[in-house]
């Protein structure tokens, strides 16, 4: 049985004529008779009762009408929905991101693709670097919110930059260096560092080892942490400082002092990230959403 076999049936059974049902459908009517015979064949009991002049539905060929108009009903529905989810109109989009990193963009990002992509909810995943690179090649993300890696490290993906953030020293506010207008590397480099772990952040640490080479001297790190949320804990309890980027104090708040460089180091670069067989409908919307709003800052 076939989806057609259905809709030349209803046809039938509403019109109670072929003739009018395959001028409705735009076949001939030996063939539309022909089709509704081979469904009774299948099913193996008659829809309906013929004479000379007119067809006339059986008792079961009404309650078969009636399921057939649910059944068609019901594939509709699916296809509908099917391709509002294949062209990014309804569905979720899963994105990973880094709160220190996207604070300045991220929500104005939000704000605007919901304003244009009402259907389609947004998931975000605080992931620490490597989950997100794994969580695009596994198919989890669509789409990641990363600084500038290696091309090894973005082996299969594409990356595209969003953003410049300038390098600062967050330090607590009692710090002896917190009333300073600027700071230099070097006097960083006295400094007890606190960063995140190696395992889980390797481009931090790969960031560092090139700020330090130009100092012909290795960081002093004290402490790693995993999350954002530990590293501000630990440098405003004073157990160290940190080379963060100046969007961190969207997130830190009163807590730190990001002290500028003098001079200048490389800003850290960020940006999106994505399989290399392409974005999804939704998910190159939501990039343009936030090429535009980086824009307008």
């Amino acid at each position: 049985m076939e989806l057609r076999h259905l809709r030349y049936f209803i046809a039938v059974g509403e019109e109670e004529n072929v003739s009018r049902a395959a001028l409705k459908l735009h076949v001939s009517q030996p063939g539309l008779s022909r089709q509704i015979r081979d469904l009774e064949d299948e099913l193996g009991f008659l829809l309906l009762t013929r004479d000379a002049k007119s067809v006339r539905l059986t008792e079961a060929g009404r309650v078969f009408l009636t399921e057939a108009r649910a059944a068609l009903q019901r594939v509709e529905d699916a296809v509908k929905t099917a391709r509002a989810i294949a062209t990014g109109a309804r569905g979720e989009l899963h994105v990973g991101y880094a709160p220190s990193l996207t604070a300045r963009f991220l929500p104005g990002t939000l704000r605007a693709f919901q304003a244009r992509s009402p259907g389609l909810r947004v998931k975000l995943h605080d992931l620490s670097t490597e989950e997100m690179l794994a969580g695009l090649r596994e198919g989890g993300l669509q789409m990641a919110f990363v600084v500038r890696l290696t091309a090894a490290m973005l082996r299969g993906l594409r990356f595209e930059e969003l953003a410049r953030d300038p390098f600062c020293l967050a330090v607590a506010p009692k710090h002896p260096l917190a009333g300073r207008r600027t700071v230099m590397l070097a006097e960083a480099a006295r400094e007890p560092l606190i960063t995140y772990s190696r395992k889980d952040y390797p481009d931090a640490h790969e960031n560092l080892a090139a700020m330090f080479s130009t100092l012909k001297s290795k960081p002093r790190i004290a402490e790693e942490h995993d999350s954002v949320s530990s590293l501000i804990a630990a440098v405003e309890a004073g157990n160290g400082v940190a080379i963060a980027p100046q969007s961190l104090a969207c997130t830190a708040g009163p807590r730190l002092k990001l002290i500028p460089f003098s001079p200048a180091l490389a800003p850290l670069v960020v940006g999106a990230a994505w399989i290399k067989n392409g974005l999804t409908p939704a998910a190159e919307r939501f990039l343009t959403c936030a090429r535009e709003t980086v824009a307008a800052k």
